[in-house]
């Protein structure tokens, strides 16, 4: 604890003087903007066809309502959330060797799990943050736009959901460290993450998603039209996926020769 919360709080500092981060925090933005978009075509059918809008989008959320609205920023969530979030892992890593910092990190008197733990968990914290920003302007939206069916119980079911997917997603986002820090610098990670969302369309379609990491989380927010039951073990195969991430970064950073 002596040197973790130090070096926490470096971390904590270089992302939030990050001219990268923010700018991540704005394209994210765009997931209840968009999701308010499709629902208020829904709502008001009349606006949409005189503009010619969401014409073949907007049936993506079904009805124009609060288990539907929340339902769709799931969804959004879920897949955007991997990129976003893999992007903030990518970036926490990354830089210290694109910026020729990683040799003035190792040499503080700092052990290595420390400086790694540190960054872990500054991107856990940047991602829950962002989610709940994300979260909080989608209700506002919610509101603006007047949707029908809310209720307290349906807001805690709603956020149960989003909770969960936001974790497996930073789960997710763990062995992107590992890519970050292997490749010394951000291309490997990102053409990881890039690589894992299409492969992850390419076996949901298959039928096998429930089975791979990377599906799980669209298939938990409902992305898939036919209902799925998803299980302790395709959960496991998320918290796996974490710890491999998690420990091989780790290994990586403690052994490998860093020049």
């Amino acid at each position: 604890m002596k040197y973790f919360l130090p070096a926490l709080q470096v971390e904590l500092i270089k992302v939030r003087k990050s001219t990268v981060i923010w700018i991540t925090v704005a394209a994210f933005t765009l997931v209840p903007l968009i999701a308010g978009f499709f629902i208020f075509a829904l709502k008001y059918p009349e606006f949409a066809e005189s503009y010619g809008l969401l014409e073949a989008k907007s049936h993506i959320a079904g009805e124009a309502s609060w288990p539907a609205y929340l339902n769709l920023l799931a969804q959004m969530i879920a897949v955007g959330g991997i990129l976003i979030f893999g992007f903030v892992t990518s970036w926490l890593f990354g830089r210290e060797y694109t910026d020729g910092t990683v040799n003035d990190l190792l040499a503080l008197p700092y052990p290595r799990s420390v400086l790694v733990l540190a960054k872990f968990i500054a991107m856990c914290i940047t991602t829950l943050l962002m989610t709940v920003y994300i979260v909080l302007l989608g209700l506002v939206i919610g509101w603006l736009i007047d949707l029908p069916q809310w209720s307290i119980s349906l807001f805690a079911d709603g956020m149960t959901v989003l909770l969960v997917v936001t974790i497996m997603t930073i789960a997710l986002s763990m062995p992107v460290a590992f890519f970050a820090s292997f490749g010394r610098g951000f291309l490997s990670p990102l053409g990881f993450v890039i690589f894992m969302l299409v492969l992850s369309q390419l076996i949901a379609a298959t039928g096998y998603g429930e089975y791979f990491p990377w599906s799980i989380p669209a298939i938990y927010s409902g992305v898939v039209e036919k209902e799925m039951s998803l299980g302790w073990i395709n959960f496991s195969i998320i918290l796996i996926t974490g710890i491999i991430g998690l420990f091989s970064t780790l290994y990586w950073w403690l052994f490998a020769d860093q020049h």
